[in-house]
C-alpha cells in the first residue's frame, strides 16, 4: 500500500507509435494515457498574420477504458466533463509556451485514455507535455526548456482529503473515498497554473488548503524530474 505522500509508480514510453515521433505512452499506476502531438503550418482563423501560433489539445477516454463501455463521442457531440477537460489542458500546456516563436504554427496535442483507474486529466497533462516537448524539437531541434519556444515544464497531481488525511495523486477508490479532491498544475519552477478543488459534501480550512498544495508541490517536483531525466 503507498504511504500518504507516495505518487503511483509511473512509466514513459517515448516514441510508443513507430510512424509518430512526439508520442507518449503515460502511465500513472492503472491509469494509461496515450499522448500525440502534431504540428501543423497553419493557426486558427483569428491567429492568422498575428506572427504567433496556438497550441491546443483534444482529450478521449475509449471504450474500453471502463467498465461500463463508455460510449463513443459521434457527430461532433462531446460531452461537458470532456470539454472540460481538454480545455483544462489546453491552458495548461499553452502557459509554458511562447506563441511568438512558434510562429505561425499549431500544435495539437491529443490525449486518448487506453485504461482509467482516476486521475486521468492530471496524467493528460503530465504525458501532454512530454509530447509537446518532442513536437516543438521538430520545430526547434536546438532548443530546450527555458531557450526556446518552451518556457518551462508543466505538471499535474491530484490531492485529497480523506478523514483527517491529506493524501497524494488519488487513483480511483481514493478518490471515491475523498471528503476533498484537487487538481493542482504547476510548472517545472513552482509556479501555480490552476488549481481545481472541491468539497464533496465536506469543507477545508486555511491549514488544510495549505497541506494539500504542499503536498502536491512535491508531487509535481518528483514528475518534472521524471518528464525532464526519464529515458
Amino acid at each position: 500500500m503507498r504511504s500518504a505522500d507516495q505518487l503511483r509508480e509511473v512509466v514513459i514510453q517515448r516514441g510508443y507509435l513507430e510512424n509518430h515521433p512526439a508520442s507518449v505512452l503515460y502511465r500513472s499506476g492503472r491509469t494509461v494515457v496515450l499522448c500525440t502531438a502534431s504540428v501543423e503550418a497553419s493557426v486558427p482563423p483569428w491567429l492568422v498574420g498575428k506572427g504567433k501560433g496556438w497550441v491546443t489539445a483534444e482529450y478521449n477516454m475509449l471504450p474500453g477504458s471502463t467498465s461500463p463501455r463508455k460510449r463513443r463521442d459521434r457527430g461532433g457531440k462531446i460531452d461537458g466533463r470532456t470539454t472540460e477537460i481538454q480545455r483544462l489542458i489546453g491552458r495548461s500546456l499553452r502557459s509554458i509556451v511562447d506563441l511568438k516563436q512558434l510562429g505561425e504554427q499549431m500544435i495539437t496535442v491529443d490525449c486518448d485514455v487506453l485504461q482509467a483507474d482516476g486521475g486521468t486529466r492530471t496524467a493528460s497533462i503530465t504525458g501532454g507535455f512530454i509530447a509537446l516537448a518532442e513536437a516543438v524539437k521538430q520545430i526547434a531541434p536546438d532548443s530546450s526548456i527555458g531557450s526556446g519556444p518552451l518556457i518551462d515544464s508543466v505538471a499535474a497531481i491530484s490531492v485529497g482529503l480523506i478523514g483527517d488525511e491529506v493524501r497524494l495523486d488519488l487513483d480511483y477508490e481514493l478518490d471515491a473515498a475523498a471528503d476533498v479532491d484537487m487538481n493542482v498544475v504547476m510548472t517545472g519552477k513552482g509556479r501555480f497554473v490552476e488549481i481545481q478543488g472541491t468539497g464533496e459534501e465536506a469543507t477545508f480550512d486555511d491549514e488544510q488548503l495549505t497541506q494539500m498544495l504542499g503536498l502536491a508541490r512535491k508531487g509535481i517536483a518528483e514528475l518534472t524530474d521524471l518528464q525532464v531525466n526519464q529515458r
